[in-house]
């Protein structure tokens, strides 16, 4: 094993650890006074980070080489471009986070806390490690890492009743399915007799044992949860509604790039000789997702809950991708996550602003009402991010959707694609109701407060992205889609 070739590979791991580690003492010993500058100094270690992303993503990275410790990572292309989307949304958080917790949002825990960045860097650290796993042991070490930062950024305003409500329930039920996913591994590892990906790809070849089969079905069903698809989705409304704004903001963008990346590589480089035993499973998990996403979000009243059904819906549409079982499905669905990660951003930011002259935030369609007259910008900016979510056209929200109906019916599963097609129709009520509200109701006069530069920064930013102007970067993406998913197939 050639441990320097190794520690080469994991170089933004290694900047992140290192990071995240002098950070810890900085904020023990200087309390939460220094929360700005460690907030900062986290966004330059994801910026460094990323930076060593740039030379794999340009020119591509797969091939025996890539593997590192071992076998116990694989640092390909398709990693890669999950890290990079990581990282990038992890910043975001970062910029948006002073903000609010200055703000009378915060409640009588006022100032940024100076335990809030460290969490986000060890949470994107252990995301870093699921995506480039490819060992069980590998990835159940980087899920926990991730999870164990996540349950105490739900909570992170321990006086504040509906977060410490939000952390207590993802733990318990973050715990349920790490132990649902632990044991489905325990049976792969007792029917296959290896952790590492190929070992057990390779028991599972022929004829596929009744216990192995329940440790597939289990391994999905830990997954799923982590990806909030229906129907491990109870989680989702409580926590993104309960947890501080930025952090609902950072569950539904980085861990979800994280999750649905580990899940596609377990389901193609693990279970792909089996692609009729998980198929139909993604196929259901997918068509249920959508349905249920758009159902459930047209009687909320919270624009977090509501966006929270949302997400469950885009993941539907994510996972159509991944129900392919085949490349071009993969790049699919890879286009889709950047595209639904710029779009989740622009929201959550929206949302922030909406403040009074307290600093008080307002989350409800009645706080809303008007908001083209008292807020403009933010109202209009807000109106492109529903519409793409939506899916309406010429915004990107459109191509994303288009990608993945292609793939599908290319696949032949046009009965698939219809149904989902058709469920799309259902979520454009609840966003078309922000408009409504926003530019035809009478103004409700709420939200009145100035926001910071950062938000409008990445506001102005994730708007452009969505809006026409965003097809510019599609042969951009498209092509490191390709290259990411033709990566994740030459490793099988």
């Amino acid at each position: 094993m050639d441990f320097a070739a190794s520690f080469a590979l994991i170089v933004p791991e290694l900047i992140l650890t290192v990071s995240g580690l002098a950070l810890l003492m900085v904020a023990a010993w200087g309390g939460d006074k220094s929360g700005r500058f460690i907030a900062i100094a986290a966004v330059t270690a994801f910026f460094a980070a990323g930076f060593m992303l740039v030379p794999g993503l340009h020119f591509g990275t797969d091939g025996p080489e890539t593997y590192a410790f071992g076998g116990l990572m694989q640092v390909d292309t398709f990693a890669l471009f999950a890290k990079a989307m990581i990282y990038l949304a992890a910043i975001a958080c970062l910029m948006v986070a002073p903000a609010f917790f200055n703000s009378a949002a915060a409640g009588t825990e006022r100032g940024m806390r100076a335990e809030y960045p460290v969490l986000i860097l060890f949470a994107a650290l252990g995301m870093s490690i699921m995506v480039s796993a490819n060992d069980f042991m590998t990835l159940y070490l980087g899920l926990e890492l991730n999870s164990l930062a996540s349950y105490v950024l739900a909570a992170i305003l321990r006086r504040d009743a509906r977060s410490a409500e939000a952390g207590l329930k993802y733990f318990v039920l973050g715990a349920l399915a790490s132990g649902i996913l632990l044991y489905g591994m325990s049976l792969l590892y007792g029917f296959t007799g290896g952790t590492d990906f190929a070992t057990v790809r390779a028991g599972l070849s022929g004829e596929l044992a009744t216990g192995a089969l329940f440790g597939l079905i289990f391994v999905m069903a830990g997954l799923a949860f982590k990806i909030a698809a229906v129907p491990f989705h109870m989680w989702t409304p409580d926590v993104y509604e309960g947890a501080p704004t930025p952090v609902t903001a950072f569950f539904a963008t980085a861990p979800k790039v994280a999750a649905v990346a580990l899940t596609a590589r377990v389901v193609i480089e693990v279970f792909g000789g089996q692609v009729l035993a998980w198929q139909q499973i993604v196929m259901f998990t997918a068509l249920a997702s959508i349905i249920f996403g758009a159902l459930g979000a047209i009687g909320q009243e919270n624009l977090k809950r509501l966006l929270a059904y949302s997400s469950i819906n885009n993941v539907g549409f994510i996972l159509l991708g991944l129900a392919v079982a085949e490349q071009a499905g993969i790049s699919a669905m890879l286009v889709y996550l950047f595209i639904y990660v710029a779009m989740s951003i622009g929201a959550f930011v929206a949302l922030l602003m909406l403040r009074g002259d307290d600093g008080a935030l307002y989350e409800t369609f009645a706080d809303i009402r008007g908001l083209s007259v008292t807020k403009p910008a933010i109202a209009w900016c807000l109106l492109i991010t529903m519409f793409s979510l939506a899916g309406i056209p010429p915004l990107l929200g459109f191509y994303g959707k288009f990608v993945i109906f292609q793939a599908t019916v290319e696949a032949g599963l046009i009965a698939f694609g219809a149904i989902a097609i058709a469920a799309s129709v259902i979520g454009a009520f609840y966003y078309i109701k922000f408009v409504k509200v926003m530019f035809f109701d009478e103004p409700a006069n709420l939200v009145t407060g100035k926001s910071g530069g950062a938000h409008w920064v990445l506001l102005l930013l994730t708007a452009a992205i969505i809006s026409p102007l965003g097809y510019l970067l599609t042969p951009s993406i498209t092509d490191l889609a390709d290259k990411a998913a033709a990566a994740l197939f030459l490793a099988v």
